[in-house]
């Protein structure tokens, strides 16, 4: 029963990301921990940990998670408390709630979310924070007025 070998061990194959393979917690489901994954991840339960993701993650409409989300592109749709940092599209869609900052390369809000925060737009090429440059200067500007 436990000793034989699953299908895709005895013919090689191996689900590669983005093709389909999703980790899902259902709704009713509760935990507790990081999650780690090179495919998609959908949330429907409650995770209290955080998620790193090399795909998309999907929060659903009764999702909910208490830590810090980290993928390629991000659909919320339910409870967020934590830091969002997505390298692509952030979506957050009518009725979800996000209480954190957001890290982005693009972002779309529709009119009935919430979101709580501040937010930083990065670019394609490195990922890195557009802001940091004018935060810096306008903190050198404030010292000199001092």
């Amino acid at each position: 029963m436990f000793n034989q070998k699953s299908k895709s061990e005895t013919t090689g194959e191996v689900s590669a990301p983005g093709s389909g393979a999703a980790t899902i917690i259902a709704a009713g489901t509760t935990l507790k921990g990081d999650i780690s994954s090179n495919g998609d991840i959908r949330i429907d339960g409650h995770l209290q940990g955080n998620i790193q993701c090399q795909a998309k993650v999907v929060i659903g409409s009764n999702g909910s998670v208490e830590g810090d989300i980290s993928g390629q592109q991000a659909d919320i749709m339910g409870k967020v408390s934590g830091t969002i940092k997505v390298k692509e599209l952030l979506q957050l869609k009518g009725g979800s709630n996000v209480n954190g900052n957001l890290y982005a390369g693009k972002l779309q809000i529709e009119p009935s979310a919430n979101f709580n925060g501040q937010c930083h737009m990065t670019t394609a090429t490195n990922g890195q924070v557009n802001e940091v440059v004018a935060d810096k200067k306008v903190r050198e500007k404030e010292l000199q007025k001092a």
